[in-house]
C-alpha cells in the first residue's frame, strides 16, 4: 500500500518510523470527533502540509457522501486552478486518496466511488482517487460475492464480526475465504463505549489468523494512542472512561507475529501491555520487552501485511508519540 515520504528535516528513528509511516487513516467524520465534511477536509489538507504528514494515510468517507466530499474538498485537492485559493495545491502531484466505507448496498458504494472518480481525474476539478472500500463482512459467503463484484483498482477491506467481550466470533472463516485474493480484513478495535471494545486475546487471534492465511489486516477505531491504558472514550465532559488499546501495541504485535513467529498467547500480552517503556526503538529494530523485530522484517510486515488503522483524529496519535519522546514536538 502506498505511503507518503517522510520530510528529511524530521529526524526519527527508523524502527518506529517504519512502523508508523502511512499509519494513519484519517476518519474525522466519524465518532467521537464526528465533524463536518469541510472540517474534516480542511484537517486533512491541512495535514497534508504539515511536518508529520509521512504518517498519514487516507481519507476515510462513507460511500453516501462522497458527492459531499467533492464539493467540500475539491479546491483543497492537488491540481485546482489558482482561483480556488487553495494555491498551494496547484504543484501537488500525488492526489488525495480516499478509502470508502460501504453505508447502503455494495452496488452502490461501486457506483458512488465511479462517479467520484471520474470527476476527480480531471485537474480542473482537483485529484482524488477512491482506490479502497471497507465492508462489514457477515460471512465468508458473502466475501465471495463481493469480490466478485469489486473491481481490481479498488482494494476492498472486509470487517469481520462479533469480536467483544461479550462476543466470540470465530474471525477465521472471513480470513481464509479472503487468502490468495487481492483484499483484505479489518478489526475494530474499539468505540465509544467499553463494551465495543475486543480483547487482547482477541485481536491477537485474529492477527494470528490473517497470518496464517497471508491475508493482510487494518484496524479501525479506540487506537488513538499509542499504548494502551484508560482514556475518556469521547470528548464530551464526563464521557464514560475505559482502556483503550495502543496502536503500538497492536501493530509490534503484529510485526512479531509476522516477523519473528510469535504465538497468540504472547502476542496478547503484547496488546495487553500498559507500559511504554516496555517499547524500545533503535535504528536497528524495534522491541517488546526481550522479544525483537529488525527494521527490515518490520517494513516487509508494515509494506504487505499490517497496514493502517482508522483513527477520528490524527492529532492524538502523533501529540502522544512526542510525549512518549518519539517524535520531535
Amino acid at each position: 500500500m502506498a505511503t507518503r515520504s517522510e520530510p528529511e528535516s524530521t529526524p526519527v528513528i527508523q524502527s518506529l518510523r517504519t512502523l508508523v509511516t502511512g499509519l494513519v487513516d484519517y476518519a474525522g467524520l466519524y465518532p467521537p470527533a464526528k465533524l463536518d465534511m469541510k472540517a474534516a477536509a480542511e484537517n486533512y489538507a491541512r495535514y497534508l502540509r504539515g511536518e508529520h504528514a509521512w504518517m498519514l494515510g487516507r481519507f476515510v468517507c462513507p460511500a453516501s457522501r462522497l458527492g459531499e466530499l467533492s464539493e467540500a474538498a475539491a479546491a483543497m485537492m492537488p491540481g485546482t486552478f489558482a482561483t480556488s485559493g487553495y494555491r498551494e495545491h496547484a504543484d501537488a502531484t500525488e492526489p488525495w486518496t480516499v478509502s470508502v466505507v460501504v453505508d447502503g448496498t455494495l452496488e452502490s458504494a461501486l457506483d458512488e466511488i465511479d462517479r467520484f472518480n471520474e470527476r476527480h481525474a480531471e485537474e480542473d476539478r482537483g485529484r482524488a482517487v477512491a482506490d479502497a472500500l471497507e465492508v462489514k463482512a457477515p460471512d465468508a459467503a458473502f466475501v465471495d460475492s463481493a469480490l466478485d463484484k469489486i473491481p481490481e483498482d479498488v482494494y476492498p477491506f472486509f470487517e469481520v464480526p462479533g469480536l467483544t467481550p461479550d462476543e466470540n466470533g470465530d474471525p477465521r472463516g472471513i480470513v481464509a475465504a479472503l487468502s490468495g485474493e487481492t483484499a483484505a480484513a479489518k478489526i475494530r478495535t474499539g468505540g465509544v463505549v467499553p463494551g465495543a471494545f475486543p480483547t487482547a486475546a482477541q485481536i491477537a487471534g485474529f492477527i494470528a489468523a490473517c497470518d496464517a492465511a497471508d491475508v493482510p489486516f487494518k484496524a479501525t477505531a479506540g487506537l488513538h494512542h499509542p499504548v494502551r491504558a484508560e482514556f475518556p472514550l469521547t470528548y464530551e465532559p464526563g464521557c464514560p472512561r475505559g482502556v483503550m488499546h495502543g496502536f503500538l501495541n497492536v501493530f509490534m504485535a503484529a510485526a512479531l507475529i509476522r516477523g519473528t513467529g510469535l504465538d497468540a498467547a504472547d502476542a496478547a500480552r503484547v496488546i495487553g501491555e500498559m507500559d511504554p517503556k516496555a517499547f524500545r526503538f533503535t535504528d536497528a529494530d524495534a522491541s517488546w520487552q526481550d522479544r525483537v523485530v529488525s527494521s527490515t522484517k518490520l517494513a516487509a510486515v508494515r509494506e504487505g501485511f499490517a497496514l493502517s488503522f482508522g483513527s477520528c483524529s490524527f492529532e492524538e496519535p502523533v501529540e502522544d508519540l512526542q510525549r512518549l519522546g518519539l517524535l520531535r514536538g
